[in-house]
């Protein structure tokens, strides 16, 4: 185990057992949660320790993981109450990058990237408002996802500035943060800000802008900068763009109204006591001099600049960035622990301004040794593209589309947790996604073996609102023969059309095999009706 002060509360192996699922699309897989995000019965301190008070319930988010078999072992340091990007801001101890005792390790999310870069969790959990999910990445050659806003609940996690805030995933690779993103990418009536995303289809040759003329990085970041884009032009079809309204927005996070939420949200713990970083407090009591006048100039400031934005999406997929300018020691933040941890988040500060998301993953490394790091962005929606166009700059497969596996929607006894769902592990299966079929689908309860559901489109019959609930699951295509052979009449295997547009190989039966009175499609799904009839809870 490292040494390094990655954790506030690590959990004991029985505990964390007792916790997770059995089974499920992440079972095995194990976990860190930043310390302001709720495991229940553990307190959620935000790395300030007078929050002693465990919490009642778990985060939205760490529920679904549970539920999904993934294995939390403990809560990680992190920059109190999210605010920085360096990764020293808390009275736990300041972590370093597994690649240098003299760097930061970047933050706020700090315990969570060490976690997995030193090899203790599979992947962590962390938050990202101004970056917090992309400079720890950088600095410890991870992949570091940011979410589109709302696509992944806040519900119990501390807010920062909450109306940007967002729950990132760290992870080795990006079939990881996919697996992850797969699980908590769900919709939640308990969160305000959530909100259904459709996602983009990836193209086969992407169009990725990067900044036209030089960005003042720092000269060991320069170089490793210059053949990222060297990288990029044999990966993608690159352009050259303007972005400088980009790095403006970037301006507007910690020189507006922003500073303002989050003393609406922590400012009351900001007092005198020495458990408070004197760097957090001083910038949250920089809101006291903000008028409502302040905050409408910023709103409309940021209408003017999202608008320049705009052209860069109407030629381009995706937008390619450096995820900082440099990579600063220890010894530099604490000189100047205020213009440091600034200057990281001037490629990463604008993105949920911007109602952006993204992923920063791993380039060829500087030439003193340590990791260099580069990010994708796009507007809301792009998630899953940006994994798959991250996939490609690494050599993983883009698992949506990758050769000799077939993707195969299901929508009943083999969900996960179902007890079908084995049988489609056991063959090699690997989930995907949750998702949902186009509105033009209808579910009916269907005579079998079992309970269990058909899909299937009556023509001239009225919409599913919504459509119905799927899982997405990727089979090795050797292993599709027998599995169709387990599946008795009337189901069968067709194509289904799903909320977002996208066609995929799925669970269907005929139009003469259904009864009208056996019509379940008002549950949503075939969880809702196992619900509805008192099978399972909510």
């Amino acid at each position: 185990m490292s040494d390094q002060p990655m954790w506030i509360t690590r959990l004991e192996d029985e505990e964390s057992a007792t916790l997770a699922a059995t089974t499920g699309p992440l079972a095995g897989l194990t976990f860190a949660i930043k310390d302001n995000i709720d495991l229940v019965g553990v307190p959620t301190t935000a790395a300030d320790p007078r929050r002693t008070t465990p919490a009642p319930s778990s985060a939205t988010a760490v529920d679904l993981l549970l539920q999904a078999g993934a294995v939390p072992l403990g809560k990680a340091n992190m920059d109190q109450y999210a605010t920085g990007l360096v990764g020293t801001r808390s009275p736990y101890g300041a972590c370093h990058s597994v690649f240098s005792p003299a760097h930061i390790s970047g933050g706020s999310s700090s315990g969570s990237a060490v976690a997995v870069a030193s090899g203790e969790v599979d992947f962590a959990l962390g938050t990202d408002t101004a970056g917090s999910g992309r400079v720890p990445a950088a600095f410890n050659a991870l992949v570091g996802l940011k979410p589109s806003r709302g696509l992944v609940s806040t519900t119990g996690v501390v807010p920062a500035c909450a109306s940007l805030d967002c729950v990132s995933v760290f992870a080795r690779t990006v079939d990881v943060a996919r697996r992850v993103l797969a699980v908590v990418g769900a919709y939640d009536d308990t969160d305000p800000f959530s909100r259904r995303l459709l996602q983009r289809p990836t193209p086969r040759r992407a169009r990725v802008a990067i900044p036209a003329g030089d960005l003042g990085l720092d000269p060991l970041h320069a170089g490793a900068w210059e053949a990222a884009k060297q990288q990029a032009a044999t990966t993608y079809d690159v352009t050259e763009v303007d972005v400088s309204a980009f790095l403006e927005t970037a301006e507007l996070l910690y020189g507006g109204p922003w500073v303002a939420e989050r003393a609406l949200a922590f400012g009351a713990a900001m007092d005198d006591d020495p458990a408070v970083d004197p760097t957090v407090r001083g910038i949250v009591g920089a809101a006291a001099r903000l008028t409502a006048q302040d905050a409408f100039a910023a709103f409309h400031q940021l209408a003017a600049l999202d608008r320049r934005t705009q052209q860069v999406w109407e030629s381009a997929d995706a937008l390619l960035l450096p995820t900082t300018e440099t990579h600063p020691t220890h010894a530099a933040v604490a000189a100047d622990p205020v213009g440091v941890n600034s200057g990281l988040g001037r490629f990463t500060n604008m993105t949920n301004l911007l109602d952006l998301c993204a992923v920063a993953f791993p380039a060829a490394g500087r030439s003193d040794g340590l990791p260099f790091g580069v990010q994708l962005l796009a507007p809301a929606g792009g998630d899953r593209m940006l994994l798959d166009l991250a996939a490609r700059w690494l050599g993983e497969p883009e698992v949506l589309t990758a050769e000799g596996r077939t993707t195969i929607a299901v929508a009943g006894a083999h969900l996960s947790g179902q007890p079908l769902n084995a049988d489609l592990v056991a063959r090699g299966g690997v989930f995907l996604e949750t998702t949902r079929t186009s509105s033009a689908y209808r579910m009916f309860l269907v005579d079998g073996p079992l309970p269990r559901p058909g899909l299937t489109k009556l023509p001239g019959s009225p919409t599913a609102g919504d459509g119905i609930e799927v899982e997405l699951w990727s089979l090795p295509d050797e292993a599709v023969a027998g599995f169709l052979a387990t599946i008795a009449p009337p189901l069968g295997l067709g194509q289904v059309e799903l909320a977002d547009g996208r066609w995929t190989t799925g669970f269907l039966t005929t139009a003469d095999a259904v009864d009208p009175a056996r019509d379940i499609t008002s549950c949503g799904g075939w969880r809702g009706w196992l619900v509805q009839i008192g099978t399972v809870d909510k």
